[in-house]
């Protein structure tokens, strides 16, 4: 037996919220490991463009729900920390 009314909505909705979560936190962990990658050859110029598109999509992720506030900042520190770290 499956759920009726509202339970049977907010299971539709958790199905939708999961996918859209899966999705995003996919792009980011994506752009993650280029953007380490970039960074492990010294690429100064192509590191900190690609941090820009990483930022846009963590502040993305924040606002949508996926991830906490301090939990986003905490990720951009680190990232922007090792790209500082390039001579």
């Amino acid at each position: 037996m499956g759920a009726k009314g509202s339970a049977a909505k907010r299971q539709r909705q958790n199905e939708t919220q999961r996918l859209r979560n899966k999705a995003i936190k996919t792009r980011i962990k994506h752009t993650t490991r280029t953007l380490l990658e970039i960074i492990k050859e010294n690429k100064k110029q192509e590191a900190a463009g690609l941090y820009k598109e990483f930022a846009t999509d963590v502040d993305k992720a924040t606002t949508k729900g996926v991830y906490h506030k301090r939990n986003a900042a905490r990720k951009k520190s680190r990232m922007m920390k090792k790209l500082n770290a390039i001579k």
